[in-house]
């Protein structure tokens, strides 16, 4: 006879359907949830060319400018030469934008967003004084002419924007 204390096992048939509708119910939530999410962002590195998934956000509008100013501080190679471009007076418009957007958005931004733009403010600034210091050098060395460097932007007009604090 069965001990009255012990609770009773009652095995319910239908217990296989209604975990597979359970199963069932759980997928199509993931599905709705992985449908309502927006599209990845590229990878670092990915190719800059390719159409942006998604919507347009800030951290896009930082690396356009900072791959703006890159360009003109001689990162990227002409296509129709092969050989870097720079012109430091382009260059340090597109760090200068960076530089307002950095104080026009000061306390409106993310902690990724400022760390982000700071740090790309940083990068460029060094960059650029890097830059114009090599050109600097050329000259005095005559590896290239003042004219040469004149037109890299290089003259008295251009001097390195100030390091951020």
């Amino acid at each position: 006879m069965p001990d009255p204390d012990q609770p009773k096992i009652i095995v319910d048939s239908d217990w296989k359907s209604q975990a597979q509708a359970e199963k069932d119910r759980l997928a199509e939530q993931e599905r709705a949830r992985a449908a309502a999410a927006p599209p990845p962002r590229p990878a670092p590195g990915a190719d800059p060319h390719a159409e942006p998934e998604g919507p347009i956000c800030f951290d896009d509008l930082v690396r356009l400018l900072a791959t703006q100013a890159l360009m003109y501080l001689g990162a990227y190679p002409d296509p129709q030469t092969g050989r870097a471009m720079v012109a430091l007076d382009v260059a340090k418009v597109h760090v200068d934008l960076l530089g307002v957007l950095e104080e026009k958005t000061r306390g409106n931004l993310n902690e990724a967003e400022q760390k982000l733009l700071a740090g790309v403010l940083y990068e460029l600034r060094m960059q650029f004084a890097e830059v114009a210091k090599a050109l600097e050098k050329a000259v005095r060395e005559g590896r290239i002419s003042p004219s040469q460097a004149s037109q890299a932007g290089a003259g008295p007009s251009a001097p390195p924007p100030p390091p951020s604090s």
